[in-house]
């Protein structure tokens, strides 16, 4: 079995100027010793590229699995809130149903659920409407990017 380097990576074992080697010595130690700084900082090079490419191989891998599982939890997120609607809807129509039989009158029995539901609508909308006057947005972010164009301005002292 032969040793083959790649193209312009040949490395000879002992060359004539390096230091003795005692045999002691690793095998990077013995490429060290044995092999010019060029060709040192070549692999270094080489290899530093080549764990960046696998780096970025796992995170895409790592993002298409985390992608795969969200969509799924979306979907099921989804179909879960359209089964609440229905039961909403559902639950809904039996108790227009239930007071229409108490009132003997359907359309009595669908006013009184449309009113609860109205009730709920504005609770709900004007509670949504003074949660959304609290949010402040992001102040420190504003404060500070109008600082930048003073930072910019040469004071007197540099000038």
């Amino acid at each position: 079995m032969t040793n083959q380097m790649p193209a312009g990576r040949r490395v000879d074992p002992a060359p004539a100027s390096s230091p003795a080697l005692s045999g002691d010595e690793t095998p990077s130690e013995v490429q060290a010793a044995t092999t010019s700084l060029g060709d040192l900082v070549g692999q270094v090079t080489g290899d530093m590229s080549r764990l960046m490419r696998q780096e970025l191989e796992l995170a895409k891998a790592e993002l298409r699995e985390s992608a795969k599982t969200t969509a799924k939890a979306g979907a099921m997120m989804g179909v879960g809130a359209y089964a609440g609607h229905l039961t909403v809807l559902f639950l809904s129509i039996a108790l227009w149903w239930g007071l229409g039989s108490l009132f003997d009158n359907g359309w009595l029995g669908a006013l009184v659920v449309a009113v609860l539901w109205g009730i709920v609508a504005a609770i709900l909308l004007v509670v949504g409407r003074n949660k959304i006057k609290e949010v402040q947005g992001a102040p420190q972010t504003v404060d500070t990017l109008k600082e930048i164009p003073e930072a910019l301005k040469r004071n007197e002292e540099n000038r």
